[in-house]
């Protein structure tokens, strides 16, 4: 169920862990990004939520968005449940897709330590980072009912023999 402020109303409990995402269908919805900044995001964010509803697909936790920017475009993706479209907004993630979960608490201000704190853990045990996907639980007009403000941060990885051949050589000095 989505709220009324759009917030999802219930997230995967995925804290500090690895998740592989592979084989997972999704529904993505390109959008414009100049310098990394969304332009039109809730227009869009309301576009792919239409899209959904329109195909009637399910998703597990609805309302969740996550979103990657570029430097001049990006992407909105949700979650769906298995499912066969025709559409094509609707992919399946590869194999693997693996990514480090970590919820924020605070916003998108405060959450470069966050980021970095994730990206170290991930260099620390021989993998390499990749995009960073972000979705926000909570807005600010829901944020003081729910708990405060949270985001979601997902960065994806892929394992590194250069990094973890680095890591054996530092264990056996």
């Amino acid at each position: 169920m989505i709220l009324e402020c759009g917030c999802p109303s219930e997230y995967p409990a995925w804290h500090k862990e690895d998740i592989d995402l592979g084989g997972t269908s999704v529904h993505i919805m390109p959008i414009p990004t100049p310098l990394h900044m969304p332009v039109g995001y809730e227009f869009y964010k309301g576009r792919q939520q239409r899209s959904i509803d329109e195909l009637q697909l399910k998703e597990p936790w609805p309302g969740l968005t996550l979103t990657r920017t570029g430097l001049l475009r990006g992407s909105l993706m949700h979650l769906l449940e298995d499912v066969n479209s025709l559409s094509r907004h609707v992919k399946t993630l590869s194999h693997p897709f693996n990514v480090r979960v970590f919820i924020h608490p605070g916003n998108l201000t405060t959450a470069r330590k966050s980021i970095t704190d994730m990206q170290m853990s991930l260099f620390d045990s021989g993998r390499s980072p990749k995009e960073l996907y972000l979705c926000y639980l909570t807005c600010p007009r829901c944020s003081e009912k729910r708990g405060g403000e949270k985001i979601l941060l997902l960065r994806r990885w892929k394992k590194s023999k250069r990094l973890a051949g680095r890591l054996q050589s530092q264990q056996q000095k």
